[in-house]
């Protein structure tokens, strides 16, 4: 599918093991990253920011940007997995580690994160945990004046708390941004981005605040292969693109697999943002491939 819109997905974990074919740890087909990324690239994909968010993920990550010029990735440890700060006993190691891998990537590396606060999953570690370090985490953004790809969930008034404190941060990006207007707000006037995908679009409440994000603060993504947009989504209706798509026990090469999103599947981001917004879709596109390339490649 040719495209004239150019576009960069934010968040995409193109090393989640659903791309070689692994759901649940059972083998479902054979790897098929290689046909992911040629879907994105025939639809309109400029580049892409592969989401890291362990000392693991970011070596995967790294190995499979070095592969090509469109591909990048973040460094930082998403706020579910601080715990492996401390498996070892040795914090600062685990640190250092996050240090050495923004040196070693050079260009490659994009941004802190993904790093924030997670109240919805305590159960994987403790909120007292995930604030010591994401704050430690800043101060990688600081030292490599590297924007932050920001984790939030139902923790927005003590993630601006610690922000706050830090003045001296480049800036970066909310992520699956699926907050009310005001939380959305507060971050827009400390100078950050908002991030949308299909995580963001469920409700008919999440249209309402997608509807008031200004232009100049939006940023597409997909979370691939996570975050889709369902059926069951408000914003499922204005949808006008749609992939050919097979289970993923009768897969085949030239498909999508049902229910694994892909990078080439932000088209529909675009479609109900425009809709919604009563905007113009290419200016749209634009406006949010500038915002990117300003944060993420200036």
């Amino acid at each position: 599918m040719a495209s004239l819109r150019r576009f960069i997905d934010i968040g995409a974990n193109l090393n989640d093991p659903m791309f070689n074919g692994v759901y649940h740890g059972s083998i479902k087909h054979k790897s098929d990253l290689k046909n992911v990324l040629a879907r994105a690239w025939e639809s309109g994909l400029k580049k892409i920011i592969i989401t890291a968010g362990s000392l693991r993920d970011i070596e995967e990550s790294l190995k499979l940007a070095e592969q090509d010029d469109r591909l990048f990735t973040t460094v930082g440890c998403h706020p579910t997995r601080c715990g492996e700060f401390e498996e070892n006993g040795d914090p600062e190691a685990y640190m250092q580690s996050l240090h050495d891998f923004v040196e070693k990537g050079g260009k490659k590396i994009v941004a802190i994160g993904e790093c924030g606060l997670d109240y919805d999953r305590i159960n994987f570690c403790p909120v007292d945990v995930q604030k010591r370090y994401f704050e430690k985490q800043l101060k990688l953004s600081e030292q490599f004046k590297l924007p932050l790809f920001l984790h939030c969930r139902n923790a927005g008034e003590d993630l601006l708390e610690i922000l706050e404190r830090h003045k001296n941060l480049p800036g970066g990006v909310v992520h699956s941004f699926d907050g009310s207007w005001e939380l959305a707000e507060k971050f827009i006037n400390m100078g950050y981005y908002i991030g949308i995908n299909g995580c963001s679009l469920k409700t008919e409440e999440n249209l309402e605040v997608a509807k008031k994000i200004p232009s100049e603060k939006l940023m597409l993504e997909t979370d691939c292969p996570w975050c889709e947009v369902r059926p069951s989504h408000a914003g499922f209706k204005f949808i006008k693109t749609n992939f050919e798509s097979c289970k993923k026990e009768k897969w085949q090469e030239a498909k999508m697999v049902k229910s694994r999103n892909e990078p080439a599947n932000i088209i529909q981001v675009l479609e109900i943002l425009s809709a919604i917004r009563n905007e113009d879709a290419d200016e749209l596109t634009s406006t949010t491939l500038q915002n990117t390339e300003n944060l993420f490649f200036n």
